[in-house]
């Protein structure tokens, strides 16, 4: 298993559109110029865009290590990928190199006490890995098994939380329906040897993204509503997860509107559950959210990025753009444009997907369209 996928390597090592066009036919993912894309994309004033990797496929999640390395995963091709930092000062990742493969659609990254886990779709995973040498030492392992799988959403996220137990989303097996397995449509709590899994919340459709907020501890979730209601309806939801919360689904869309097919079977629910503290426009599929602590310029310090996936089931296409969530005084939440010109009209040009920060505050945002990584790095005029 360590060290196979290694074909991935030998595609970067085409480059250009020669990698692009044989990367789509294994993966799926339609060809998409990153360069030129990377060139349009536009951030607020005290940032600006580069292009730091790109023939990656699909890329979706990602993790930063101590050395400063970014791995991220390549779902469709079953590999993670270990991009080093630019140090040659070119502006793209020095080596693009496969660090595992031969995995079952690994989505969620996590690194902690020299431990790499790896949600894949029906298993959790733990490796060893050495960050100074960018090396697996050793052979996963597998924490937890037999996870709800083959129908449905397939992606699973894990991350460390403040308490230092494993959190994993699994989203449900249906648009609408009364799920069988107790684990599906739910958040879990899990101890970092894979033993007292937990189930801290349910109703929770497909949260693909979560992240805890500074300063409060909370968690908050990003989840995608049902489909077939229309273009506007449901929104998609920004949740604070609490243990034991139930957060509707199937039952009930948005702010605690009965579902049209499933409303009157939650007679036994009815009074428990948690509406969203704020309402994204429908379908947007928000896939994961990102607290920033890092920023020279505090303004953007607690402000969460969310990436929008974009819209598939819409008569016209929204999303396909990071937006900023700032917290306001009356506790209202606000949104306001951070990276776009991931789509013009209806022709798209990418799909964010995954966000995380560097030390310095980089802010790096995968597109598994493009198949690409950006860099959005604060400037001079934002105190660097």
């Amino acid at each position: 298993m360590v060290l196979s996928g290694l074909w991935l390597g030998a595609l970067v090592d085409l480059g250009g559109s020669t990698a692009r066009m044989v990367l789509a036919q294994i993966t799926g993912v339609p060809p998409s110029d990153a360069r030129a894309l990377a060139g349009r994309l536009a951030a607020p004033d005290g940032f600006e865009v580069t292009l730091f990797a790109e023939d990656l496929g699909g890329p979706r999640l990602m993790a930063m290590t101590e050395a400063g390395d970014i791995l991220v995963s390549v779902p469709h091709a079953n590999v993670i990928v270990r991009l080093t930092p630019d140090r040659d000062g070119d502006g793209l990742a020095d080596q693009i190199t496969p660090l595992i493969g031969d995995l079952d659609r690994p989505h969620g990254l996590a690194l902690e006490d020299g431990w790499l886990f790896i949600a894949e779709e029906a298993a959790v995973r733990r490796v060893r890995y050495d960050a100074a040498a960018g090396l697996i030492t050793g052979e996963p392992e597998v924490i937890v098994a037999d996870l709800p799988h083959g129908a449905g959403h397939w992606t699973r996220t894990i991350a460390i939380g403040p308490d230092g137990g494993l959190y994993l989303a699994i989203g449900s097996s249906c648009n609408v329906c009364i799920e069988r397995h107790p684990w599906r449509a739910a958040m879990l709590r899990i101890e970092p040897d894979g033993s007292a899994p937990k189930v801290l919340a349910t109703g929770l459709r497909n949260t693909v993204g979560f992240d805890w907020q500074p300063g409060t501890g909370s968690l908050h979730g990003v989840d995608n509503g049902r489909d077939l209601l229309g273009d506007d309806f449901p929104p998609d939801e920004l949740n604070v997860i609490v243990d034991g919360g139930f957060y509707g689904w199937p039952h009930y869309n948005g702010a605690n509107v009965a579902d049209p097919d499933f409303g009157d079977a939650a007679a036994d629910r009815a009074g428990e559950q948690i509406a969203p503290v704020h309402a994204f426009a429908a379908h947007v599929a928000p896939l994961s959210i990102r607290f920033l602590s890092r920023q020279r310029d505090e303004a953007w310090n607690g402000a969460a990025l969310v990436a929008l996936h974009g819209s598939w089931n819409r008569s016209r296409k929204v999303g396909y753009e990071v937006i900023a969530l700032r917290w306001q005084s009356d506790g209202t939440i606000t949104e306001q444009p951070f990276l776009s010109g991931f789509r013009a009209g209806e022709d798209v040009f990418g799909r964010p997907v995954g966000i995380v920060e560097a030390p310095d505050g980089a802010i790096y945002v995968s597109d598994d369209f493009a198949g690409a990584i950006y860099r959005v790095a604060p400037t001079s005029a934002n105190g660097f």
